[in-house]
């Protein structure tokens, strides 16, 4: 699941945009999920399907104002694919500045 140290299940912009929201909070609402990284329901259940198949995600689902409401929470496997995959951009921007600043 890696491409030089890149995690390619959290590697699509709304799957890292997804992973970025759910790791500074405990959980999530669908809605608000969807709202912030502006997909439809059907895109956004399409990477929760890919995430939660990576092990990154799951979901909790419950009645709230008798409404089904679906909540997402990264699992500690996603906690850490996540850090891993940042630390790799942050090597991957550090070598591109190093190679710019050489020339």
């Amino acid at each position: 699941m890696s491409a030089g140290g890149l995690d390619t299940a959290l590697h699509a912009p709304a799957r890292l945009q997804i992973a970025a929201l759910l790791a500074r909070v405990e959980e999530a609402e669908f809605a608000t999920i969807r709202d912030i990284v502006e997909v439809s329901d059907s895109v956004l259940s399409k990477h929760f399907a890919a995430l939660g198949e990576a092990g990154y995600v799951t979901l909790r689902k419950a009645t709230q104002d008798g409404r089904q409401r679906t909540w997402a929470s990264l699992t500690r496997t996603g906690r850490r694919a996540f850090a891993a995959h940042m630390a790799a951009l942050q090597a991957l921007v550090a070598h591109a500045q190093a190679a710019v600043a050489a020339e």
